[in-house]
């Protein structure tokens, strides 16, 4: 019995050790799980807190963006203030322990870690960067009076530095948020995010930029002279429109003046071609450098500015320090500000008119030298009144902002110190050989030999399409050209040569622009195979088809994509500025990595 009872009491002690383990395992495990529920509970009720929070903080910065460009100074701090504190306890919401424990859990942390992350910009951008928008007066930019105030210049231009660092931080720490794994909701608030700092970050940048090239490009370091040239989306060029007319702007100590006017067609053109880029040549031919009209059959300013300067250099024997693009739908947006102007010789130009009065009737009632001549005179009237007459400031920031994002205002320097500052930028209108996002290009010049660009409709969607093996993505592109014009009626003056053969139908070249490092697949016109000319310009495939509307008729492009190696699922249209503004939409997808 003893011997038996031996292993029987070994057994059970080694029982009672096995059961006291499951206890404390079963213990353990039970304290973690009530932490476990704990913290979810208080995450989950911190979480519902912080959404709140955000969500009141968005309708918020809606509010002051809108009072900041009506001027609304007053409002304006109030609903700072409301936001300041909205933002921080959102902050708060997303900070404590019991967030940073749920930071770790799998699946859920990663969007617990982007929610912080959109709080913490949030809040960094309510109390470092806002405020100091507030204070910064914005219409230092502008002259006054025609003169521009050096001194408020420079002071405004430390302030711009501060606030364009906390924007770019902000916008680098959400560029580091992982999106694999993230729930609709919250990916979609982080894109949203992103895109809203995108667009303020342009801003800072830009506005910064004006602060360092105004004083030196408005002759405070000495003289300066530029041309600045009235692009007509009539008869259409890549950049905008065919120049017709120039007129020579003077600035010094930060004063502008108007000089002398003229038109392209007073510069001839040149037997022996001034030297074009090998890539646009390859494309183009020799017509940039032979006719002025022709310098911007590519997207790239900088070529079509230097090529027009040097034109005129050698038929004038003045060399001007850069050169200022604009076109009648940049004065109708100035002519809201301005109020009507009187033009010498025609009629007043009004903000709902204008381009009506510029690319229509004028046609109808002038003859062709002096249509030439009342286009220099519209913009030079114009331009003249806002640099020598007291305007509403904030309605020319909002007018300059709108034309500079639709392309519609460009500037090159010859001096290639300013022109590396201007950089990328909008308003530079350089075609860059990179993309930070997938960047697509519609370029239209004119193949009819006519003034019929007024009564074109373009609409473009862009949609993003599947990830390749490669590591490239697929985008499809559908252009549709819409005509207006009658079917009779028209002055000989805008039908011009009639190229198209029925001389109210419009022949348009439409040049499609891969993304940088991509290329073109194929293209359909109206569903049917469509042969295309291709080349390439600043590493950019480019394939180029001659597209004929009847008057009241549409046709629809569609073209094939692959961008570079990319995992984005956002993709950018770059168009060519036309009377009528694009209808356009990018339809977006999850990025490759999700």
């Amino acid at each position: 019995m003893r011997e038996s009872e031996a292993p029987r009491r070994r057994r059970g002690r080694s029982r009672r050790r096995r059961h006291a383990r499951l206890r404390r395992a079963l213990l353990a495990a039970l304290v973690a799980g009530s932490v476990l529920l704990v913290s979810a509970g208080w995450v989950g009720f911190r979480g519902w807190q912080a959404r709140a929070h955000l969500v009141n903080a968005a309708g918020l910065a809606r509010d002051l963006s809108a009072q900041v460009v009506t001027g609304d100074t007053e409002r304006a701090q109030r609903t700072l203030a409301a936001l300041q504190e909205q933002a921080a306890a959102a902050r708060a919401a997303t900070g404590d322990p019991g967030w940073w424990l749920g930071r770790q859990a799998p699946y859920a942390g990663d969007n617990l870690v982007a929610v912080r992350q959109i709080a913490v910009a949030i809040d960094d951008l309510a109390r470092e960067a806002f405020p100091s928008l507030l204070r910064t007066d914005l219409s230092t930019l502008l002259p006054r009076a025609g003169r521009l105030d050096v001194q408020r210049l420079r002071a405004l231009s430390t302030e711009l530095q501060v606030i364009d660092a906390t924007v770019r931080q902000s916008r680098a720490s959400l560029a580091d948020v992982p999106t694999a794994g993230l729930v609709a909701q919250v990916r979609a608030a982080l894109a949203d995010l992103r895109g809203e700092i995108d667009r303020l970050a342009a801003l800072t940048a830009a506005a910064g930029q004006a602060t360092r090239l105004l004083p030196p490009l408005l002759g405070v370091d000495g003289p300066r002279r530029y041309l600045l040239v009235s692009q007509n989306p009539a008869e259409l060029r890549a950049t905008g429109g065919l120049i017709g007319a120039y007129a020579l702007l003077h600035a010094e100590g930060g004063r502008v003046r108007l000089g002398r006017q003229g038109t392209s067609a007073e510069l001839g053109h040149f037997t022996k071609p001034l030297k074009v880029p090998e890539d646009v040549r390859a494309l183009w031919g020799d017509l940039p450098g032979i006719f002025p009209a022709d310098v911007n059959l590519s997207p790239h300013f900088p070529t079509a500015a230097a090529l027009y300067r040097e034109m005129y250099r050698r038929r004038t024997g003045t060399a001007v320090d850069g050169v200022l693009a604009v076109d009648p739908v940049v004065l109708s947006y100035l002519l809201k500000a301005t109020g009507p102007v009187l033009v010498p010789g025609g009629v007043p130009l009004a903000a709902d008119t204008v381009v009506r009065t510029l690319l229509s009737e004028a046609y109808q009632r002038l003859g062709l030298r002096e249509q030439d001549e009342y286009f220099a005179t519209a913009a030079a009237s114009v331009f003249n009144t806002l640099f020598t007459k007291n305007v509403d400031q904030m309605g020319l920031l909002s007018a300059f902002g709108r034309s500079i994002t639709e392309r519609r205002i460009l500037f090159w320097s010859a001096r290639p110190e300013e022109q590396r500052t201007l950089g990328d930028s909008r308003m530079a209108g350089v075609l860059p050989e990179k993309d930070t996002v997938p960047t697509v290009g519609v370029f239209l010049n004119d193949g009819s030999g006519a003034k019929l660009g007024y009564y074109l409709r373009p609409e473009a969607t862009l949609t993003v399409g599947d990830c390749q093996d490669d590591g490239s993505r697929e985008l499809r592109l559908r252009v549709t050209l819409r005509s207006t014009a009658p079917k009779s009626g028209l002055s000989e003056s805008v039908l011009g040569l009639g190229l198209a053969g029925d001389p109210y139908t419009v022949r348009t070249l439409v040049s499609v622009y891969s993304p940088a490092g991509g290329g073109v697949q194929d293209a359909r016109l109206d569903g049917t195979d469509l042969p295309v000319g291709t080349g390439a310009e600043r590493k950019r495939q480019v394939a180029t088809a001659s597209v004929e509307v009847a008057p009241g008729a549409s046709r629809t492009v569609e073209v094939t994509l692959h961008t570079a190696k990319t995992g984005s699922g956002t993709a950018e249209l770059w168009l060519t500025p036309t009377a009528t503004p694009w209808t356009t939409q990018v339809v977006t997808a999850p990025s490759c990595d999700q």
